[in-house]
């Protein structure tokens, strides 16, 4: 997936100036694919210039005026294109994974601090999803139908976290047994 189909699936549900579109991005698809605030207004430029999206200028009295982005119909196009390709197993690079294989060259007990470190980020994680999920499920069937999807993708942020802090028990567990033998 590029950035690009990002920015499509969000303009398909509604035109937005870039600051909204950040804001929109971080809320529904930051937890799942990362972007920075230029990589997003870089990928608006290249976009609008190839056709994809539209940009309409609003005025707006004591600011500069604001850039609203919708899709075209080739954006249109192009998302459904995309849609229909089949996506590749994402692999991940993961710099704790790779200091937890070279961990034999240190203390224990700083792997194991780090690993805390990053298990507070997860649980913190967790809740936030978790409170998402709670919002979902307190809504009437007809009112998730459109969300199902969305949802599902947070049921995959949730296991996923769960899973990790699974991982960081038993990864506590085999270092804390370490530092008893030393």
């Amino acid at each position: 997936m590029s950035l690009k189909h990002a920015v499509l699936v969000l303009l398909e549900a509604e035109p937005a100036s870039g600051y909204d579109l950040l804001k929109r991005f971080n809320e529904r698809m930051g937890y799942f694919w990362n972007a920075s605030h230029q990589q997003i207004y870089k990928q608006l430029k290249t976009m609008h210039e190839a056709g994809d999206i539209d940009c309409q200028e609003e005025v707006q009295a004591g600011r500069p005026d604001r850039k609203v982005y919708s899709i075209t119909p080739q954006g249109h196009g192009e998302l459904l294109t995309w849609l229909a390709k089949p996506v590749k197993p994402n692999k991940i690079n993961d710099s704790l994974l790779v200091k937890m294989y070279a961990g034999h060259l240190r203390d224990s007990d700083v792997i194991l601090e780090e690993v805390r470190d990053h298990r507070q980020i997860h649980e913190t994680m967790l809740q936030t999803f978790q409170a998402m999920e709670a919002e979902y499920q307190a809504l009437v069937p007809e009112e998730q139908l459109p969300f199902k999807l969305p949802y599902l993708t947070l049921r995959r942020g949730i296991l996923g976290e769960q899973s990790w802090l699974a991982w960081a028990d038993e990864v506590e567990q085999a270092l804390a047994g370490v530092a008893e033998q030393v």
